[in-house]
């Protein structure tokens, strides 16, 4: 009786590291990091020798130094005395609020308009179609140009809101919609406030909670729960309750207008304004193209299933083609965010602060410190992309099959 044994495995040799395709690939790749570390160390090194010539080092203690410029948008406290590091913080603060809203009212915009450029009403697809055509061929800088002469040139002055005859009124006796932007009420915080900001953050939990309850109740025994409603009383209920049992912690500070222009409240420049609604419109377009493919990606046949079950339209899209599509239209989306947050860096145009225009603008040619200030806007970006990149991908392998 013979025994069948596995060949004896060949020793280790150089030669296979170019010849065995085993290895081959990660030679190649060692190869080519080598050069690329080779090639950065020799730029560096000619830069510290070039520097040195010149009497100049690379250094970030002008990071401690007073700014001495003032920041027209300012999310947290800062005034010219307060150092560079400071005007940075500013300047990133800034470019990840208009990052933030432009993402999100991209996304409304494009979804939107994605689904409707698929609608049976010729008018409106026609107009859809208008609309991503017009904005998505046109440079973004243009667009945001010509939304803030827009709104300087239609809007009123804050003196239009002065006197018993003033030509321009307050929205609700609230709000006003000035050439200088918006001024809205802001909260105070009182004591007890921050008890109501987490209810009402529980709250949000709760809606998600039971919104996955009747998704699974549906999936298990076909019973459809209401979700409107419910998830709405679920939401202000608990925090209308907290808030009246702490005696109302949280009131109100209304703008109100005193001398040239008008004092208290929140005061939303018109720069963040056009920048923010420049950058939504121009990346919706391309988010309408990226949804529209997605829909046409899912089969008609399972519109038609949809269909002969009873499903209206609307439940159709939003219970069957949209949940399909997401896998055609999350990769392309992750790619426009990336390019809404890196557009921001357009913000000076319009005069809006954010990092580029402080830390990359003024910081720059009060220090001179090109290079140091040069590489934090690039890590700044790097980082950014890639937070942005990873949480996108978490969300996408969520909507993939899971197949056995």
């Amino acid at each position: 009786m013979t025994t069948m044994t596995d060949p004896p495995k060949a020793s280790f040799q150089l030669s296979m590291l170019i010849y065995d395709t085993r290895y081959r690939s990660y030679t190649f790749q060692f190869i080519a990091l080598a050069l690329l570390i080779a090639l950065m160390a020799f730029l560096g090194i000619n830069l510290v020798k070039n520097l040195a010539e010149q009497g100049q080092n690379i250094s970030y203690s002008f990071l401690g130094e007073p700014a001495g410029y003032d920041i027209n948008q300012r999310p947290i406290e800062y005034d010219s005395q307060s150092s560079h590091m400071r005007a940075a913080l500013v300047g990133m603060i800034n470019t990840l609020i208009v990052a933030f809203l432009g993402c999100i009212t991209a996304t409304i915009f494009g979804v939107t308009a994605g689904i409707l450029r698929l609608s049976p009403n010729w008018l409106v697809r026609k107009l859809m179609a208008i609309y991503v055509e017009a904005f998505r061929n046109v440079p973004i800088l243009i667009w945001i140009l010509i939304i803030f002469t827009i709104m300087t040139a239609v809007l009123p002055p804050p003196n239009a809101f002065r006197g018993d005859n003033a030509t321009s009124s307050m929205f609700m006796d609230a709000v006003a919609f000035t050439n200088r932007g918006v001024y809205t009420p802001t909260p105070i915080w009182g004591s007890g406030s921050l008890v109501v900001v987490l209810t009402f953050l529980a709250s949000i939990v709760g809606i998600f909670m039971y919104r996955r309850y009747a998704t699974k109740l549906l999936y298990d025994t076909g019973k459809l729960l209401p979700t409107g409603w419910p998830s709405l009383a679920i939401l202000v209920l608990p925090t209308l309750i907290m808030f009246f049992i702490l005696g109302q912690p949280i009131s109100l500070d209304y703008p109100a207008l005193k001398g040239f222009n008008f004092q208290g409240g929140l005061h939303i420049r018109g720069s963040l304004i056009a920048l923010w609604f420049a950058l939504a419109i121009y990346t919706g377009a391309f988010i309408a193209e990226n949804v529209r493919a997605g829909i046409q990606a899912v089969s008609k046949g399972q519109t038609e299933a949809a269909a002969s079950l009873g499903l209206r339209p609307k439940r159709i899209m939003n219970l069957v083609i949209l949940p399909q599509a997401l896998r055609v239209i999350i990769p392309p989306l992750i790619s426009q965010y990336l390019n809404l947050t890196k557009n921001s860096s357009l913000a000076i145009a319009v005069g809006y602060m954010d990092l580029t225009g402080t830390l990359g603008g003024i910081t720059l040619n009060q220090t001179g410190r090109a290079i140091e200030a040069v590489l934090l806007l690039m890590l700044f970006y790097l980082t950014i992309s890639l937070a942005i990149s990873a949480v996108m991908n978490v969300y996408n392998n969520s909507m993939k099959l899971k197949e056995r």
